[in-house]
């Protein structure tokens, strides 16, 4: 015989974990002020070695990860309006960026360039023969690429070619790399299917690491992986999944969680705002000072 209570008792469910930290993991400030602190900072840069005018930034990754984006962004911070001097394509499943590009910045408070350059690349796909040449990236790295090379997924830039640099100095070698992952897909990159792709990146970097070129990961599309930031994007440093995509680049790629920024580009948005600013310039302004390190470290030699 049963206890005549037994068929009506179900199992209490399990508590929901909380998706947000208390307080923020990184310590990191949104105040109103902090962007105008950040702007200042970049204009006012210092280049540590007087070989070097403008300090010159690559940024690689994956096709459709959001690299000519991320370069529109910065661009629209500092002409204080949205721009777009890296062509982007919302719906391609190749990567639409064709030709070498760098990328200059005019700052719309002082009228002057900006002492750095963002250098855009063809992405990376998982095939031998589509995307960028891992080969270019390399020789792009020790400055051999000249700007409007036009990239050639079935083989790399030859000697004889009129965008091969054969003679770089530092002012046209890397600086810092960018590798460049959305926070939305990180998790996919497991798939066999990707794993070259994922090859790719590790062989880039080493090659950066034998260089001693310093690396970094932007991690873009953080609004698509967490609702609490897609709700607030200053809960970032408070999400526990956002933390979570973070250790995962680590972990695909060994750059160190200090070297991971994660970022939201201007994709909807027509007018600026702050929260997005704020996080986009506190990648740059750490990413410029990798470089500097970079450029000092040579004049040191």
């Amino acid at each position: 015989m049963g206890n005549g209570w037994s068929h009506d008792y179900k199992e209490a469910p399990t508590p929901q974990e909380d998706p947000l930290f208390p307080e923020n993991w990184r310590p990191f400030s949104f105040d109103a002020s902090r962007k105008q602190e950040l702007m200042d900072e970049v204009r006012n840069l210092k280049v540590t070695n007087p070989e070097v005018q403008c300090l010159r930034i690559l940024v690689h990754g994956p096709v459709g990860v959001g690299k000519s984006s991320f370069i529109n962004s910065i661009e629209s911070i500092f002409r204080g309006r949205m721009a777009q001097g890296a062509l982007a394509d919302a719906i391609s499943g190749t990567s639409f960026t064709k030709k070498f590009h760098s990328q200059k910045f005019r700052d719309v408070k002082t009228g002057k360039f900006l002492p750095f350059v963002i250098s855009d690349i063809m992405g990376l796909e998982n095939t031998a023969t589509a995307g960028a040449h891992v080969d270019d990236l390399m020789i792009a790295l020790e400055g051999h690429l000249k700007d409007g090379f036009l990239f050639n997924p079935v083989g790399p830039v030859q000697k004889e070619n009129p965008s091969y640099n054969s003679c770089p100095t530092l002012p046209d070698k890397v600086h810092c790399l960018v590798s460049v992952l959305t926070a939305d897909k990180i998790a996919l990159m497991e798939n066999e299917q990707v794993q070259d792709v994922i090859c790719k990146l590790r062989e880039i970097r080493q090659k950066a690491t034998d260089l001693r070129i310093p690396q970094v990961i932007v991690m873009t599309m953080v609004d698509k992986a967490c609702p609490e930031v897609q709700k607030e994007l200053n809960m970032i440093y408070r999400s526990k999944n956002i933390k979570k995509k973070m250790q995962e680049c680590t972990n695909k790629l060994g750059v160190p969680m200090n070297c991971v920024f994660p970022v939201k580009n201007y994709h909807e948005e027509i007018d600026l705002q702050n929260d997005i600013d704020i996080l986009l310039l506190s990648a740059l302004k750490n990413i410029l000072n990798f470089a500097n390190d970079h450029v000092e470290e040579k004049a040191n030699y």
